[in-house]
């Protein structure tokens, strides 16, 4: 498709959406129509899904019940605004995608065959050409969930937002596994910096894969980790 997609993942707190409208911003200097989405939701359906999910009412369906209704949101926002976008020639930054269920359902038990299956059928071959990792200890994190809590009106933190350190820590260490398994596709940016620091990283990543397309020349930028620590 004549349009690029490219994702956002991390533990929570870590910054994303926050990166996803620098970037966006970025892209839009440089000429380029952008799409900003988010996972669960980005479309009608999915975003009543994800107000399932977020709320914990669905928590008794189990780990695989809730992969089920992701896989259920990411279909719907596939076929209903990310694809369309694509096929349209915008840039889409998203917010989450397919890889936070393999954390996030993995780290609770579901089985890996299982999820891949329900991510293959989800996706319909729509995959991110780069996904952004915002490494972050997840102790970090969570300070961050807990002040941003303080100061909007999101009513605390959500069902996956509460859980234990010890939770975070698991997902944490998978994502990062994750990255190196696809090092092709990550580029891993340390979200302990500053966030100018890694709007520059991100932008540095961007500008490694896609180049030629933007027309942009080489910045001296801290560089994003292709794949591992």
């Amino acid at each position: 498709m004549p349009g690029h997609f490219i994702t956002f993942e991390g533990g929570e707190g870590a910054g994303k959406s926050t990166q996803i409208a620098r970037l966006k911003v970025y892209l839009e200097s440089l000429g380029q129509s952008v799409l900003v989405t988010r996972e669960p939701g980005g479309s009608p359906g999915a975003e009543k899904i994800r107000a399932l999910l977020l709320s914990g009412e669905v928590r008794d369906l189990g780990p695989r019940g809730e992969a089920m209704l992701f896989a259920a949101a990411r279909a719907d926002h596939v076929d209903t605004t990310i694809k369309p976008a694509l096929e349209q020639g915008q840039w889409v930054l998203c917010d989450r995608y397919a890889d936070s269920t393999r954390v996030y359902q993995g780290e609770a038990g579901v089985d890996t065959d299982y999820l891949k299956l329900l991510e293959t059928a989800a996706v319909a071959g729509v995959r991110p050409e780069l996904t952004i990792l915002i490494d972050i200890p997840a102790e970090i994190g969570l300070k961050r969930v807990a002040s941003r809590a303080q100061t909007d009106d999101s009513g605390g933190p959500d069902r996956f937002e509460g859980e234990a350190l010890k939770v975070h820590e698991r997902r944490r260490r998978l994502f990062i596994e994750l990255a190196r398994q696809e090092a092709f596709r990550f580029a891993v940016v340390d979200g302990t910096k500053d966030p100018e620091y890694v709007a520059t990283a991100i932008r540095k990543a961007i500008s490694d894969r896609f180049a030629d397309e933007l027309n942009i020349a080489d910045e001296q930028q801290p560089a994003a980790r292709e794949g591992a620590h």
